[in-house]
Order: C-alpha cells, then sequence, then structure tokens
C-alpha cells in the first residue's frame, strides 16, 4: 500500500482495477490532468507501479481482489476516512472462447465471468461508492455489447449477457438512490486495442482515453444513471 497524497491538493480519483489496460491509461490521463489517483491491482509489479514511481505525489496504490468479498469490505474500512470525487470501478473479463455459444459456455468459465462482470463490480460499487461526497460520481466501466437493443447480430455472448446484467444492476442500484445527487455512468468505451480488446480493435487506448476522461468530467454534478459512450452519446438499453 503506497502513502496517500494530502486530500486538500486537487482534486481525487479511485480507479478499481488500474494495472493495466484501460484502468492504468486512465489513471495515467487524471494523472496528467493534475488529478490524485488511488488505483487499485491485485498485487504483484505492474504498470500502475511504474505511473506511481513516477508521480509519487499524486498516485497511491491498494491491493483488491474483486472476487474476494473480504478484500472489498476490508478496502472499505481502510478507506472510511476518505473521500473521492469519482470512484470508478473497471474490471473485465470473457469467457475463454468467445465464439461459443451460452448453450456450449462450461458452468466454470460462465461463472467465472458473470463472477467478475456483475457481482464483483456490484459489490464493490455498493462498498465503495459511498466513499463520493454527496455530488460526487459513481462510474462503471460497461460495454457497448450491453446494450440489448443494439444486439442485432449475436455473438459474443456470454460476455454480452454479463455486461447486460451489470446495466441492469446499475439501474436497481440507481432506482435504489433516486433521492440522492450523485451522478452515475455505465461506460461504453468502444471496441478497443486492450488485452480483452485484442489486436484487431480498431483503435488505441492513447487516442480513446482522452475522450472518456472528458465524458466522466462533463457528467459530474448531473444526477442520476447514463449509459454512454466515449463520445459522451447515450447508448441504447
Amino acid at each position: 500500500m503506497s502513502s496517500y497524497p494530502p486530500e486538500s491538493i486537487g482534486r481525487s480519483i479511485l480507479i478499481v482495477g488500474a494495472s493495466r489496460g484501460l484502468g492504468l491509461a486512465m489513471a495515467a490521463e487524471f494523472v496528467g490532468r493534475g488529478w490524485n489517483v488511488l488505483g487499485t491491482t491485485q498485487g504483484g509489479e505492474t504498470g500502475l507501479d511504474a505511473l506511481a514511481a513516477r508521480h509519487p505525489d499524486s498516485v497511491a496504490i491498494e491491493t483488491l481482489d474483486i472476487t474476494e468479498a473480504n478484500q472489498i469490505a476490508a478496502l472499505r474500512d481502510r478507506l472510511a476516512d476518505r473521500r473521492f470525487d469519482i470512484v470508478f470501478v473497471n474490471a473485465g473479463t470473457a469467457n475463454r472462447l468467445q465464439g461459443e455459444t451460452i448453450a456450449e459456455v462450461s458452468t466454470e468459465d460462465f461463472v467465472r465471468v458473470m463472477l467478475v462482470n456483475a457481482l464483483g463490480v456490484m459489490r464493490t460499487v455498493e462498498a465503495l461508492g459511498e466513499l463520493t461526497p454527496a455530488e460526487g460520481m459513481i462510474g462503471v466501466m460497461s460495454s457497448g455489447q450491453g446494450s440489448i437493443a443494439n444486439n442485432v447480430n449475436g455473438g459474443h455472448e456470454v460476455y454480452r449477457g454479463s455486461k447486460a446484467a451489470l446495466n441492469q444492476y446499475m439501474r436497481s442500484y440507481a432506482a435504489r438512490h433516486a433521492d440522492g445527487h450523485r451522478a452515475m455512468v455505465l461506460m461504453a468505451p468502444g471496441w478497443i486495442r486492450t488485452e480483452l480488446g485484442g489486436p484487431d480493435a480498431p483503435f488505441s487506448v492513447e487516442e480513446t482515453m482522452p475522450d472518456i476522461v472528458d465524458v466522466l468530467i462533463a457528467q459530474q454534478r448531473k444526477p442520476g444513471l447514463r449509459y454512454l459512450d466515449r463520445k459522451g452519446q447515450a447508448v441504447p438499453w
């Protein structure tokens, strides 16, 4: 665990899942804009450690596996006295054979994807969302493939289903907190070249992350839940 930057200096974001890919790029983009970042990894040496070494006054690291409920609770206890302008949960995995149908996927692989993409994310939102002030923001990395209305070609059925479930659970969370003032964003970043997105994706992390961060910053202090792409456009549910 790294020491924390002073809360009085600048704005702050907690990014759950910042070891690589979109989460790491988000951490770097926010740091470049003068924010303090607390990012979580599952342990071991990651790209976030290198970012923290370059920006020791702006980046801190905690260890968290969102599939372990006791670890989520322990992090919540450690951060009980902290507040973040934005809490963003970035987590995602896919079944090992993405071309298989829902009938073909193994029970083990289905449970693993749903645990990471839906249950683990929502447990984290429930536990850490209150670390934002009354007019703060809770963000979650969803996917355009979670859109039921836009699913006209099928494919990636297990991943699609997990993200659609995540969207539904966030709708329930927002309904239960409808009397609050927090902004909530389900981000659909698009097909991006990451470990999850693969080498054939048309866009790089470097060219897309500034847009993602722009949208998150623009949505601050706009109460309620929105499902948006990286250009700030609403994605059909």
